[in-house]
């Protein structure tokens, strides 16, 4: 395409994404310094729409920054009650004593809500106190200063077709451009991934980590509704070799949210994520919780889960990676929202305190400290072998070491070293003829269902002439390497059906990208084995829209 010509627009600050760690950020500066002017920019068609969390929050990062939260209404409605921990064989399950799991684990004090919903609210908090939001707008592209540093993004780019090229209702986007460009685009963010890159911010660290998180939201009969009641699970579908747990969480109106994790070092190329979540859901601890339900809706999206040995340089020049961009779940919790909060909340006090004193474009090496001084580091330093343990030892055996280090920084503030996690996720695959297949139950329509029928239910949208926002580096590679060595495992590990291997009789199996299915979930730009696939935005407001999720 020729050198487009675009507006641009002048900022302090520039955030991009709505989540918990931008919105904060934005509120953040906001109480520094009611005069600074403040850009939040968000790709879903409104604040919330891509948001998807179990959730059951801790609210420490809210208590920080807005501490009159319930006097305000903050969508915090339902406290937990009971915490429940068990594990579960085909058919059985044995419950995990409480007394047995570190305090660390205990959600006394925590809250059962909608992640959206709360996003929502923090977004109205922002505006109040002069923030610009814009949703609906995807940031495409970094812009850079002569010296090398971020100036700020492209965003709001429509209209460009499947070739390419320019249509006729084509839109070259806004140049938004800051002091200060905050990355919170969530789990392996397009324009994070080429930062992390191109800074290396990555040096000297552990490979990042993924599990890829599938949710539905329930109404269910009030009989069978226990709110406030959180329940984790480890074992059954996935077995004592592949990673992963489930959680159900009952909050307000009859509402349950259920999800199975995957992670994503899976080995066995024939493992079908999504099945196992819906084989799951027929279990005897589960089933007759949905009994009687109905599905609401349905989303899916990736986790990091590296933790403390992951998380990559936080600073580079011209601005910070925030929350999930730089990957602070803590994953024993499950919880990553109050950290991604109060990450966004220690990038806006150095980008505030380097503006007033007449900087800009220059490195947030501030922040770094302030992020290593924090409570956030300590969160995560004190679970830091739970995840590698069981990647190494499996189920039982990560556990058992796991539980131990836990309790060791407990009691003591030491645990068992530091464990590394070796490779990448893309790297685990065996080759599918080494691997046993497995045989997923057919959904019965009522507790379970199909791929196509649950994304029916995400709210997902692209408009079809675009360019696939999905790009192969190599189009050979899915029919010529992937799937005669690992049986295509695109087919299978994305949770919308957006990946398929096309069989007609009398002609060679061809590739197939569905881009309208896809929920933005980002497993295949982290699975793929030939890291052949990289996930770019489409234009802005399309992809899920997730209410109450």
């Amino acid at each position: 395409m020729e050198q487009v010509q675009r507006e641009a627009m002048e900022y302090d600050a520039v955030i991009v994404g709505a989540g918990p760690a931008g919105l904060a950020a934005a509120i953040r500066l906001k109480q520094i310094n009611p005069e600074l002017s403040v850009c939040l920019l968000e790709k879903g068609s409104e604040v919330g729409a891509h948001i998807l969390s179990g959730a059951v929050i801790d609210p420490v990062a809210l208590n920080e920054l807005i501490p009159d939260w319930k006097e305000k209404g903050a969508p915090l409605n339902t406290p937990v009650t009971e915490d429940r921990f068990f594990m579960l064989g085909p058919q059985g399950y044995a419950r995990i004593p409480n007394a047995l799991m570190p305090p660390l684990m205990n959600n006394h004090g925590n809250y059962a809500v909608s992640l959206g919903n709360v996003c929502r609210w923090l977004s109205q908090q922002a505006e109040a106190l002069g923030v610009e939001i814009y949703p609906g707008f995807a940031c495409s592209e970094l812009l850079f200063r002569d010296d090398g540093s971020v100036r700020g993004v492209v965003a709001g780019v429509m209209g460009i077709g499947k070739d390419g090229n320019p249509r006729a209702d084509f839109q070259p986007g806004m140049e938004l451009v800051g002091k200060y460009v905050l990355v919170a685009e969530g789990v392996r963010g397009s324009l994070a991934k080429q930062i992390i890159a191109q800074f290396n911010l990555a040096e000297g660290r552990e490979p990042q980590k993924f599990g890829l998180g599938m949710k539905e939201l329930w109404e269910v009969p009030p009989e069978n509704h226990r709110q406030g009641q959180v329940t984790h699970t480890m074992g059954w579908p996935l077995g004592v070799r592949t990673g992963g747990g489930s959680f159900m969480y009952h909050f307000e109106d009859n509402l349950v949210s259920i999800g199975l994790v995957v992670h994503l070092n899976y080995d066995n190329p024939h493992l079908f994520p999504y099945m196992e979540f819906q084989r799951f859901k027929h279990h005897p601890l589960i089933a007759p919780v949905l009994q009687g339900g109905r599905r609401i809706s349905y989303g899916a999206r990736a986790i990091t889960e590296g933790g403390f040995q992951s998380v990559p340089k936080l600073f580079f020049p011209g601005g910070a990676l925030i929350g999930c961009s730089a990957g602070f779940v803590n994953v024993p919790r499950i919880k990553g929202s109050h950290n991604a909060m109060k990450t966004g909340m220690l990038a806006a006090e150095a980008a505030a305190a380097a503006i007033a004193a007449g900087r800009a474009g220059d490195e947030l090496s501030a922040y770094q400290q302030a992020y290593e001084s924090s409570w956030v580091y300590q969160d995560l330093k004190r679970v830091k072998n739970v995840k590698p343990m069981w990647s190494k030892l499996g189920l039982v055996g990560g556990l058992a070491l796991g539980g131990l280090d836990m309790w060791m920084n407990q009691l003591f503030g030491f645990g068992l070293g530091t464990w590394k996690h070796g490779k990448p996720d893309y790297a685990t695959l065996k080759p599918a003829d080494q691997c046993k297949p497995i045989a997923y139950p057919k959904p019965d329509g009522v507790i379970s269902f199909d791929r196509l029928t649950n994304v029916a239910f995400s709210g997902t949208n692209h408009e079809e002439d675009q360019k696939v926002h999905l790009q192969l580096r190599n189009a050979e590679i899915p029919i010529g390497e992937n799937l005669p060595v690992f049986d295509e495992p695109a087919q299978r590990y994305c949770p919308a059906g957006v990946y398929e291997v096309v069989r007609e009789e009398g002609k060679p199996p061809r590739f197939q990208i569905n881009h309208q299915n896809c929920v933005h979930c980002k497993t295949c730009d982290i699975k793929d084995p030939a890291q052949n696939i990289t996930w770019v935005v489409p234009q802005g407001g399309e992809g899920p829209n997730y209410p109450n999720m």
